[in-house]
């Protein structure tokens, strides 16, 4: 008798816990499977009241749709994804809210990986995400000529290479001409007097870090200084932590031959680099001035306002997630590679030498 007890019991949770489908909404409501159908997808075709019916049902049921399920009949997932570099870098949170815009207006989903520029974890959310059948890829990838790249795409999951560029046109790519970028940030600390001047930047394997060096020597050849008056100084990662190594590096260095200036390869590093400047009391920019990239909020906030190159981190996302769209829309789609333009924000961490 216990035993018997004992088991409806079991059989009465397994009832309750049970996720009620569509066919449990149709019969709670008193209508067809159809009408069920038409309110999820075309809830125009049913009357009010039937349509008020049939939610009410769900509500009561506590009903969830199976999306998985819907996107399996349909042969179309409404997922995107993006492999992001660097979930710690604000950088890539604003590209990823302007791809979140795009999505929105599709009434798709974003979802968002982070590589942490570790090559086996970037293989290996790739690999999920093709598993998953997700509708396409984003990704700012360690190297971006890499052949899993094509491999996927030829699988026939469209891949757009975000902050990337790619010698060849075989996939749509969105980046800024961080080369420009580079040379910007020097020729305005050397029409502040500077003519010594670090870069602190790392790793070189980065195609960012390594356009934004050679975008600064190309400034200085062009105002006839030679290689040797930008210092380098290399970082394991584009982090605080590694601008204040870098920091204290620079402050070690004999004070004649130290840089009056230091460019770094984003904001991130320039924070750091300040944090060790105040911590030393080295004076920003009467002892040190500083450029950072990227224009993150914090390098407004900063204790002295950095002077930063601007990328349009928002406008870069949400034109990559639109380019993957069209490609996903349209069989005749033909590979665009888009370049935006960075601009210099002149803050409190420069100004002329006196």
């Amino acid at each position: 008798m216990s035993g018997n007890g004992a088991r409806s019991a079991h059989e009465a949770g397994h009832a309750e816990t049970r996720t009620a489908g569509i066919k449990d909404v149709a019969a709670a409501a008193g209508v067809s499977l159809g009408t069920v159908s038409n309110v999820l997808n075309r809830p125009d075709r049913v009357s009010p009241a039937t349509r008020a019916k049939v939610e009410a049902a769900m509500a009561e049921l506590r009903f969830v749709r199976n999306e998985s399920a819907r996107q399996l009949r349909a042969g179309r997932s409404r997922i995107l994804a993006y492999v992001m570099l660097d979930g710690s870098n604000p950088f890539f949170s604003d590209v990823a809210e302007g791809m979140e815009d795009t999505a929105d207006e599709g009434d798709l989903s974003l979802f968002l990986c982070n590589s942490a520029n570790r090559p086996e974890r970037e293989r290996a959310y790739l690999s999920r995400l093709e598993q998953q059948r997700v509708q396409g890829i984003l990704i700012t990838p360690i190297d971006p000529d890499a052949p899993v790249l094509d491999e996927i795409a030829l699988r026939g999951t469209p891949v757009v290479i975000v902050d990337r560029t790619r010698a060849t046109r075989t996939h749509c790519t969105v980046a800024v001409d961080d080369m420009l970028g580079g040379a910007l940030a020097v020729q305005h600390l050397l029409e502040m007097g500077h003519e010594r001047i670090a870069f602190i930047g790392g790793p070189m394997s980065l195609g960012q870090v390594r356009d934004r060096r050679e975008g600064a020597l190309r400034a200085l050849r062009d105002a006839g200084f030679g290689d040797d008056h930008l210092v380098d100084l290399d970082t394991s990662a584009l982090t605080v932590a590694e601008g204040r190594t870098a920091g204290a590096r620079l402050a070690g260095l004999p004070a004649a031959n130290r840089p009056t200036a230091a460019f770094c390869a984003n904001d991130l590093l320039a924070l750091g680099l300040l944090q060790t400047c105040v911590s030393l009391d080295l004076r920003v920019p009467e002892d040190l001035a500083i450029v950072g990239y990227d224009d993150i909020d914090f390098a407004a906030a900063a204790a002295v306002p950095l002077t930063s190159v601007r990328q349009p981190r928002r406008q870069l996302g949400r034109m990559a997630a639109d380019l993957l769209l069209q490609e996903t829309n349209d069989p005749d789609h033909e590979h665009q590679q888009v370049v935006f333009t960075p601009e210099l924000v002149v803050r409190a961490s420069t100004h002329p030498r006196a």
